[in-house]
Formats: structure tokens, sequence, C-alpha cells
């Protein structure tokens, strides 16, 4: 069952899936109702409920909150929503930084004025559904934290919780309806899209229910506060996330009708319904999650989708020089550091921002590092052009554009003993990338990129990172000519 705040007690006992978790409440500190109506008071706030503005009061559910963080002195914590600072004051000095995201301009006035003189808070006066997320990876693993309106909650998840993301674990407050969506199981009438969204990428864990004279205004309903950490990806099959999300949205749109009715129509649904073992009357809310997965592996047309690398896979092996004196398998290059040849090519947009993508964790070398926008190996016999040609086809699904080489690095232990060839490309259009060789594909500002690899050189393939400093020297050097 789920702990529901009570006055009476300075230890409560929080009983949920045989866990039981003890909560000194004991603990002083924080904000009462006075302080957060005098909060609103100078701020010049009157609560909206357009804006989903219900503040909590209770100083002891907020640092129960808090607490269901797992703070810690390195972590990083982004807090969405933050008002008055109720569960903002629980934070503060126990955390390396806070970064605050406040859609109120007076109340994020307020909190700018509040921790002007502390360096280890940041506010951010902006939608937090909209907030840039990708400014965050150059922090690595945070942590989120939220008291969600509960008119955009979902919205705010999306942006923060949809992969790639940082976010290692993430404890927010919202209507319980909501939450009951996201945790719902099949044949139920809350099972839908959310669920299977959700459930797919978290491991999500109500914690504790918060009744509505918690809050002031007080709400018509009572409030979930939910736990969510990421699925390990080494412990889930590979497999197309948007074709993963095309498909559930497609058999939801007409929830009632048999699933056959609303999936492509390319492969017949009895063979589907056959390999997966369900009912060719099945209808998607009678689907669980693993069949799911399995009935969008069986979609997915793409001929690399299982085959991330071929062992018996033939490369020519170099010298110094960059001359081919033999050839060898990929098992035995890569073990034995024998010098070989790579593409990298950096796609850019109209906005000039950079495509960088993820690698799958199926790969042999940097398995789920961050990587150039598209990168391979040279076949036997084959050019570095028609190389750059195949591996945007492959790994991105883009062809017909033209590329221009910029430098060739020459082999050494940081480009894995590789001769590589650098291109650059210009695309605007879809992407479509095998799940097995890309686990995504993102693009971000030149800037984030540059912030990002100063910060944390580890998140990337070793050879992107000899690539994109070669690319910053040469612009810089473009640029003072």
């Amino acid at each position: 069952m789920l702990w529901r705040p009570t006055a009476f007690g300075l230890r409560v006992l929080l009983f949920f899936e045989q866990e039981l978790i003890v909560w000194d409440c004991s603990l002083e500190g924080g904000m009462d109702l006075g302080d957060i109506k005098k909060v609103l008071s100078d701020a010049g706030v009157t609560p909206s409920r357009q804006l989903g503005q219900n503040f909590l009061c209770d100083a002891k559910v907020a640092r129960g909150i808090v607490d269901q963080l797992h703070p810690d002195k390195e972590d990083i914590v982004v807090e969405c929503g933050p008002g008055t600072g109720a569960l903002t004051v629980h934070l503060v000095g126990r955390v390396k930084k806070v970064i605050l995201i406040e859609f109120d301009a007076r109340l994020a006035e307020y909190q700018t004025s509040k921790y002007a003189d502390n360096a280890d808070v940041e506010v951010h006066f902006a939608d937090a559904a909209r907030f840039d997320i990708r400014q965050l990876f150059k922090y690595g693993p945070i942590k989120l934290l939220g008291n969600l309106p509960y008119s955009a909650g979902g919205a705010i998840m999306r942006n923060f919780m949809k992969r790639p993301t940082m976010v290692s674990r993430a404890v927010l407050m919202l209507q319980k309806e909501f939450i009951d969506r996201i945790i719902a199981v099949p044949r139920t009438k809350d099972y839908g899209v959310l669920t299977l969204r959700m459930q797919s990428e978290w491991m999500s864990k109500p914690v504790m229910l918060v009744p509505p004279d918690a809050f002031t205004p007080p709400p018509k309903i009572d409030s979930t506060v939910m736990v969510c950490e990421p699925k390990p990806e080494a412990e889930q099959p590979v497999y197309d996330a948007r074709l993963f999300d095309e498909l559930i949205r497609r058999g939801f749109s007409q929830r009632r009708k048999q699933i056959k009715k609303q999936l492509p129509d390319h492969l017949p649904w009895e063979d589907v319904a056959a390999k997966v073992g369900l009912k060719l009357t099945a209808r998607a809310e009678e689907i669980s999650l693993e069949d799911w997965i399995e009935i969008t592996r069986l979609y997915d047309d793409n001929p690399l989708k299982d085959i991330p690398q071929k062992d018996d896979e033939v490369f020519d092996v170099v010298d110094e020089n960059d001359e081919v004196v033999s050839q060898e398998t990929r098992k035995k290059v890569h073990a034995q550091n024998l010098t070989h040849r790579a593409v990298h090519v950096l796609v850019f947009n109209k906005n000039k921002d950079i495509l960088l993508q993820k690698r799958s964790i199926l790969k042999d070398k940097f398995p789920g590092c961050w990587d150039s926008s598209a990168a391979g190996h040279l076949d036997t016999g084959e050019s570095y052009d028609d190389c750059v040609v195949r591996e945007l086809a492959e790994e991105l699904g883009i062809e017909g554009v033209d590329t221009q080489k910029i430098a060739k690095i020459p082999a050494s232990e940081k480009t894995g003993f590789e001769f590589i060839e650098l291109h650059l490309a210009r695309y605007d259009g879809a992407l479509r990338f095998p799940c097995s060789e890309v686990s995504t594909a993102e693009w971000f500002t030149m800037e984030q990129v540059r912030e990002w690899v100063i910060a944390r050189p580890e998140d990337f393939a070793s050879g992107f990172v000899e690539c994109w400093n070669l690319f910053e020297d040469k612009m810089g050097a473009a640029r003072s000519e």
C-alpha cells in the first residue's frame, strides 16, 4: 500500500511491494503554509488554475519527497517547477548543483534573487516542457525532481525522459490518475500508449499518496509521488523505438477494434500473431509490453536490424603509409590492434547543428558511446569515398548528398589504430537507422558538443574525439584567416 501523509507520529512506515522505508519526520526546517503564502505575496503571485499552480505547503511531505531522490554530494539535480521552493530548500546544500526551471516569471525572479549568492544553484526562466535538455548532457547522469503541474506534467516527462536522456533517477509528483496509467497492466482501462512508452524504458514505482490538504490551494484530487529509474539497455531486447512508438499509436487509435485492422499491411497479421503467440482477434489493450516489442521486431524491415557486426568480416591491413599489406578478419584486426582504415562523417543541418549517433550496445567497440554522425571500416578493396557513401546509407538512410573531405588522420592508439578520412555533409531530411548499429541519433549545437567533449570525453568513442578536435582546429584556423 502507499503511505498517505499524516500529522501523527514522528516516524512513518511506508510499505510498497513488501519494501519497508523508514522516513524520519522529526527533521526540522522546510517551508510551512505561512512561509508559502508569504513568498506568493512578496512575489505578487495569485495561484493560477490555468498554470496548474498548487503549491506544496507540508514541510514533512516535501522532505520525504526529496529523500526519495537519494541525494548525494556529487549529484546534479534538475527541479522542474520549483515554485515557492518547498522542495528546493531540502535539496540545496545536499547536492553538487541544483538547476531550477520555472515557468512563472515572478517566481523565477524570486528564486534567482534568493540564490543570487549561491553558485551551486542555477535558475532558468523557461517552460520545462520545451527546455533544451541537450545542454545538460555535459553534466553526465542527472537526477530529476518535480511537483509537476497537472496540465503539463506529461509534456515535461516526455521532454526529459524520452531517450536519449541523461536522467538516472526521477522523483515526480503528479495526479494519481496519471500515475495509474503509467503503472497499468494489460486488459485494464488505464493501459495504453503512455503505459507502454514509460514501461518500455523506465521502472516506475509509486511511493507516496499526497492528499489535497498538503497543497495551497488544495486540488480536487489526490497526488502520487513516483520514483522512476531507467531500464538497463543491456537487459532489453534491441528494437527500433521509433517503429515501436508508431505501432502502439496505431494500435490504440481505436483500442476496442482488433489489432489486425490497425497495423501496417505489409506483413500478414496471421503470420505475426502465430510467431508472437497471440489470438487473431487480439486487441491493443490485451497485448503485453514484451509482445509489443516482439511485434515491432517482426515489422522492422531494415536488413541490418539484427547484425551489429560480423567477426569474420574481412578488412585490409595497412602499413604506416596506409598501403595494403594483408587481409584479416575483424576479430583479429581488433584483437591484435592491426592498422586498418575507416571513415567518419560529420553531418550538419541548415541550422549548423551537428548530428551525433549513440552506438548500439551490441557494438564490439565503444558500445553505448556517442560517435560521429556516421562512421565505419572500409571493406577489402573499397575506397574511402565509396565507404562514405555506403556508411551514410546504411547507418542513417542518407543517400544522394555531396560530401567534402577535410582531413586524413594518421593511425594511432587514439583512433583505434585506424587511418581515418574525415568528411563533412549537409542534410535536413528524415533519418532511418538500424537499431543494431545505432541506438539513437540526435542533433546538437556546436557549442553543446564543444562543452560536452571537454567536460566528459569518456562519453564518446575515441575516434570521434580525434575527429572533433581536428574539425575544431580547422574551423578556428578558417575563422582567423
